[in-house]
């Protein structure tokens, strides 16, 4: 397809119309960039206007992405009309290819970017921003936890967890959950189960699904380590706890293997977590190499793409979630894409290494619950409708970092 027609169907057919009176008549002044201690060291930027509207954003963490926004894109979008965003978007690709604009760091930089344009393009017009990506499906964006059962051999212990997920205030009706394996110290880098790591296995996710009932969803998650025999035989293991997906059993590369895995799979098949933009996913998607994809939308190639990835999933009725360890700022942002696509099946929730929702929270001011009844909730705001709190982000910069830049 065109990428002008892509686009089109991308885009809300209002967003021409809002956008015209201000086309050419704003100007990007800067772009500031701050790294910021939490779950992770999320990368925040901030783009600044001659009108006087900022938008900030988010990227997936990781060494080097703050360097690449400052000292590759930051001259790249200076003095440019923020209302462009494609056109920025293509620019930044185009003009890092040496950087890597492919893949990697310099595609999750760039994703930061395209986000905080499409905060300040959303409080320039006075819309969500959800309302620019094609119309809004759903104004609340169903959640996963990400969270260890801490004994899962142990029936106990899972209905110990059964009772904390009943309990916990943001109504999860959907969790993941890792995997069991003994390691064999010998061979670290092996991608093969024992017979007793699939007994376990098969033990263990029976007794999460006996504990929570059935009317919570199970991820499995497998960290991109097994080889196309053991990712099935660990399917098959699973099958009778009725998991919704079975997450990255295989190395994140395509091959054929995909393909016979999602053919013999009896639950099913997804990954995406360290795909990057709509060429990474096309091939698992047209060869039916899985079932469902995940989009990390702050990775990936933000909102935009997120969405020209989850139309092309759509041609071959492929649910579509997002892959999610932002801080609330990035989540809310990747959320908004979310509301956006028509077959949306979950949004993950991660607060990694805080180990605390009320932490993860104080990060940033919303207008609303972050999370209610186990959905993610959108603010009818323009932009994301989200702030930081400047005063506890000072307090938890990263290493050498000041509040932007």
């Amino acid at each position: 397809m065109h990428r002008r027609s892509f686009l089109a169907a991308a885009l809300s057919p209002a967003f021409l119309a809002w956008s015209e009176p201000l086309k050419h008549k704003v100007k990007i002044t800067d772009m500031k960039v701050m790294l910021v201690r939490g779950a992770f060291d999320w990368p925040m930027v901030k783009i600044e206007t001659d009108a006087g509207v900022t938008g900030i954003g988010e990227s997936y963490w990781g060494h080097g992405v703050k360097d690449i926004m400052l000292g590759y894109l930051r001259p790249l979008i200076l003095g440019e009309d923020p209302l462009d965003v494609e056109r920025l978007y293509t620019k930044m690709v185009t003009r890092t290819g040496g950087a890597g604009s492919i893949a990697g760091a310099t595609v999750t930089a760039i994703s930061g970017v395209e986000i905080a344009l499409w905060d300040v393009v959303g409080k320039l017009l006075g819309v969500p921003v959800v309302k620019l990506l094609g119309g809004q499906y759903r104004d609340s964006v169903r959640a996963y936890w990400t969270t260890p059962v801490p004994r899962p051999l142990d029936p106990a212990s899972c209905r110990e967890f059964a009772q904390m997920l009943k309990e916990h205030r943001y109504g999860f009706k959907a969790v993941k959950v890792g995997y069991l394996r003994q390691m064999d110290r010998r061979e670290p880098f092996s991608r093969h189960f024992t017979n007793q790591d699939l007994q376990n296995n098969t033990a263990a996710f029976t007794n999460v699904r006996e504990a929570v009932g059935t009317d919570v969803d199970i991820v499995v998650h497998c960290h991109w380590e097994f080889d196309l025999a053991d990712a099935l035989a660990l399917a098959r293991a699973v099958a009778p706890a009725r998991p919704w997906w079975l997450e990255d059993p295989m190395p994140p590369d395509f091959s054929t293997s995909w393909v016979k895995l999602t053919e013999e799979s009896p639950i099913p098949i997804l990954t995406g977590e360290n795909l990057y933009t709509r060429h990474g996913f096309a091939p698992f998607i047209i060869n039916h190499g899985v079932h469902m994809v995940q989009i990390d939308i702050p990775k990936a190639g933000g909102l935009l793409e997120a969405r020209k990835i989850a139309d092309l999933a759509d041609i071959f009725y492929l649910p579509v979630c997002a892959h999610n360890v932002a801080s609330p700022l990035g989540t809310i942002a990747s959320a908004h894409c979310a509301a956006a696509i028509r077959d949306f099946a979950g949004h993950e929730m991660n607060c990694g290494r805080l180990n605390s929702w009320d932490l993860w929270e104080k990060y940033a001011i919303y207008d609303r619950p972050f999370v209610k009844d186990g959905r993610i909730q959108l603010s009818d705001a323009p932009g994301y409708g989200v702030a930081l709190n400047e005063d506890y982000v000072r307090a938890h910069l990263a290493d050498g970092e000041a509040w932007w830049g």
